[in-house]
């Protein structure tokens, strides 16, 4: 945030190669990256559902199956947030997973990747 002051503890000593303005962009652009792990663990898969398939292959599967579903589903706040004229990140990843199951579950068939 504008205005705001941080201070950013690293063991990255060149000023050179490693500009602390840049490398506080890099820290932002990294909590995106958590945010996005926890809705694919926490909120999406559930926090304490592990996956069930007792083959390696099976377990790809899973994995590939969840990465699908979340692509899916961010595509659809893409697509929400630019009918609204908002950007992407204004959209919220809960209420896009809430949406997508009671649409699974009332009207079958009715959302589809």
């Amino acid at each position: 945030m504008k205005g705001e002051n941080y201070r950013l503890v690293t063991s990255l000593l060149d000023a050179r190669r490693y500009p602390a303005r840049q490398l506080a962009a890099l820290y932002q652009e990294r909590w995106e990256a958590e945010a996005v792990f926890a809705e694919l663990k926490t909120h999406q898969r559930g926090a304490r559902v592990v996956l069930s398939s007792k083959t390696s292959d099976g377990v790809l599967q899973q994995l590939w199956a969840h990465l699908l579903v979340h692509h899916a589903l961010r595509e659809l706040m893409v697509r929400t947030a630019a009918t609204r004229g908002l950007d992407g990140d204004r959209i919220s990843f809960i209420e896009t997973l809430r949406s997508a199951r009671r649409s699974v579950t009332v009207t079958p068939g009715s959302f589809s990747p």
